[in-house]
């Protein structure tokens, strides 16, 4: 507490000059005023506990410095929605914001009172029958004339309190969207502001206070409904969100009399605006409207009093998927949300075969795209994309989720679309759906971040749209690739041309309309040049198998020779000779999606296997009671959650302190994922028996695509000698930092 008015000043002035603070005054809240210094003491506990508030930076309690005390507090930039509907986002976003918001509520609701010293803050228990009573009392003592609606709700509530109402928490006492502040750019809540009404109480209050707007009716005008508004979650939904994250079971029959009470609540503020505006005094400039909102809003409390809002447990099970690193949660048109460190990304596979069909458990809709192929094996139409895939990139794309890949397009730093890649990994062709497909992405990374703006005018553009498709060509046949200095393509300058000779394969990709190669020059550097297919000169040879298997599904791989190929000079990237530089900010993203794909991959193929193991039986009992086939099943278990959280760990660093410096996490998590999934498909395969080796289960082409990860951008054996080599330079760099 600040005692001497001049040291306040200079505090304050000082606050002003740098532009990073604001002040907070006393407020009227139901008639009374709230002293500021309720709002300091509790902000200050919150942002001590790492809860998101703006940091306060002194309280002033004498009243001679401005005319009334105060407390200043640092200013937060990010985005405030005045308008609940949250107008100028997609309707992913939406999803995301109002989620995140109901998972920064419990983390609100999680705090332990006495860690944040804040046991004596409130009154505690009994807060459901303190609030109907001084509600009711305020509703009478403004009340304009007789409103049955009101007093049927007041006599419910007063009836039906909660038997746990000395559960208690701090309470916010006014959460609800546009009392907080967004990020500028990410779907995490930054900031939480106005805590005059915030107290010790029961915390679902809160919780249906921030549910109203899902009940709202459309003829209240001085209030903004949802009704309209796409991308807006469910009640179930955020509530399942909330539980989840409190960790705590998700039936709640008694939130019906938190909403309801939240509109009795409501509609006595309302009345309270009227009736000063009827006395003149009113701030707000409608205030003569409100009064035609206090029945309206009585009688939608009176409706949610007389139904549950809880989930089941049956519900319960059908909508939240849980791992130890994430929560998924099933949304009516997004099917599947992810989250984490307080971002929201998204994910979807919504279509009319939902119902029968999620990402980490069925293979329903795989079988279907997996029987298209199989239907035209001796079809040009094998190389044409399933007509269902088209409808669902149609679908994910009007939902914005599409490109999440790009830092730049979706906002998502590698961390966040890690769990994205994930989970795509558990479906072979789920990556397609949102244009986040390799080699495409790794394409668009580079053309993003090394082209020139006719080459992204002509190139980036459309794959960003989908409208092409793209290869890589690297690797060659005649020499060994994994040393790049061996590559034996050749690159000639002939005027304002290049001339392009040689032989490349495994272009992973559709029918290629673009292609990236790593032509050679004499001197040994090594460029990237950008080759339109249907250029003369480009030949494709042949599609290669992968275990005797075209993989058709994934586009195919191609080998393709370029016969003295010309083509303009401006198609070279970034330059003569930054190949190898273009290539590392190319691979540590690319890689660190393969990787988490590899994850998702592993976790159906274990999915698989347990549900083999607990149906089939063998020497008088079931699988999984072999002792030999119980530690298949721990084993994979831990290589799973070893390989994501390494895997996470990479991401972070690639966020935190770029491809570079995490370029040993990268190579680590490479050789990790790649054998982690071997093992846990084989594990699969084995259980399954002749079925796992047969064209009934997706576990033969997951084993071909888990195999070759461990070959495609760079084979094991290079990346060990790369650790190995990185961890004797930082082990040597300790010791001299030791001496």
């Amino acid at each position: 507490m600040c005692t001497c008015a001049e040291d306040l000043l200079c505090s304050v002035l000082d606050c002003c000059k740098q532009a990073t603070c604001f002040c907070a005054v006393s407020s009227i809240v139901a008639g009374k005023v709230m002293p500021v210094d309720r709002e300091y003491t509790v902000q200050k506990a919150l942002f001590s506990a790492g809860f998101p508030v703006p940091q306060p930076l002194l309280y002033c309690s004498d009243a001679e410095i401005i005319g009334t005390e105060f407390y200043v507090m640092e200013h937060a930039e990010g985005r405030i929605f005045r308008d609940m509907r949250l107008p100028g986002v997609s309707a992913a976003e939406r999803t995301a914001l109002y989620v995140c918001a109901a998972e920064t509520l419990a983390k609100l609701h999680s705090i332990d009172l006495a860690t944040l010293g804040l046991v004596g803050y409130g009154k505690g228990a009994g807060y459901c029958k303190r609030q109907v009573l001084t509600w009711t009392k305020q509703y009478k003592a403004s009340a304009h004339k007789e409103i049955p609606a009101m007093d049927q709700l007041s006599d419910w509530l007063m009836k039906n309190l909660p038997l746990n109402d000395s559960d208690i928490s701090l309470v916010h006492g006014d959460f609800r969207i546009d009392n907080l502040i967004f990020h500028p750019t990410e779907t995490r809540v930054v900031a939480v502001l106005d805590w005059e009404l915030s107290t010790t109480g029961h915390p679902l209050a809160d919780l249906g206070y921030f549910l109203m707007p899902s009940y709202w009716p459309s003829e209240i005008s001085v209030i903004s409904t949802m009704g309209g508004v796409t991308g807006f979650p469910s009640v179930k939904d955020l509530i399942s969100v909330y539980c989840h994250c409190r960790g705590i079971p998700p039936s709640i029959p008694e939130l019906n009399f938190f909403v309801a009470l939240s509109f009795f609540k409501l509609a006595a503020i309302a009345q309270g605006v009227y009736a000063r505006s009827l006395l003149g005094n009113a701030s707000a400039p409608n205030a003569a409207e409100f009064g035609e909102s206090v029945e309206p809003l009585a009688k939608v409390g009176l409706d949610v009093a007389c139904r549950s809002v809880s989930l089941t447990h049956s519900q319960q099970l059908a909508s939240l998927q849980l791992s130890s690193s994430h929560a998924a949660v099933l949304l009516p048109d997004l099917f599947l949300l992810y989250r984490h460190n307080g971002t929201y990304i998204f994910c979807s596979a919504f279509n009319e075969h939902a119902s029968k069909y999620t990402i980490q458990s069925n293979c329903c809709l795989f079988q279907e795209v997996f029987d298209y192929y199989t239907k035209h094996e001796h079809s040009p139409q094998r190389w044409v994309t399933p007509p269902i895939i088209e409808d669902l990139k149609v679908k994910a794309r009007a939902a914005g989720l599409w490109n999440l890949f790009l830092p730049a397009v979706s906002g998502l730093s590698q961390l966040d679309y890690a769990h994205i890649a994930e989970e795509t990994g558990c479906c072979v062709f789920a990556p397609d759906v949102f244009n986040c497909q390799a080699p495409d992405t790794g394409n668009m990374e580079v053309l993003h971040m090394f082209g020139s703006e006719e080459q992204k005018r002509v190139w980036l553009e459309p794959l960003l749209r989908g409208d092409i498709k793209s290869c890589f060509c690297m690797t060659e046949p005649d020499v060994a690739s994994s040393d790049a200095t061996n590559m034996e393509c050749s690159l000639e300058k002939d005027g304002d041309h290049y001339i392009i000779t040689g032989r490349k394969w495994w272009s992973s990709g559709k029918c290629v309309c673009v292609c990236m190669v790593f032509p050679c020059f004499r001197h040994g550097q090594h460029s990237m040049i950008l080759v339109p297919m249907d250029m003369p000169g480009v030949k494709r040879i042949r599609p290669l198998t992968v275990f005797g298997q075209d993989d058709a599904v994934h586009g195919g791989h191609l080998e393709i020779a370029f016969e003295n190929v010309r083509v303009p000079a401006s198609n070279i990237i970034l330059g003569e000779g930054r190949g190898f530089e273009i290539a590392q900010g190319r691979l540590g993203p690319g890689r660190l999606h393969h990787c988490m794909r590899a994850v998702g991959l592993a976790e159906t193929a274990l999915q698989l296997l347990c549900q083999r193991a607990a149906k089939r039986q063998a020497f008088g009992k079931k699988l999984y009671q072999h002792e030999v086939v119980a530690h298949w099943i721990a084993e994979c278990r831990i290589s799973i959650e070893q390989t994501r959280l390494l895997t996470l760990s990479a991401a972070h660093a690639l966020d935190t302190q770029g491809n570079k410096v995490a370029r040993k996490q990268i190579a680590m998590i490479k050789v990790a994922a790649g054998r982690m999934a071997c093992k846990v498909v084989d594990c699969s395969i084995q259980v399954h028996g002749g079925a796992g080796l047969s064209s009934d289960f997706p576990l033969a082409h997951m084993y071909s695509y888990a195999r070759s990860l461990r070959l495609a951008d760079g084979p094991d054996e290079v990346h060990l000698s790369s650790i190995a080599g990185m961890e004797l330079r930082d082990q040597l760099k300790r010791a001299r930092a030791r001496l």
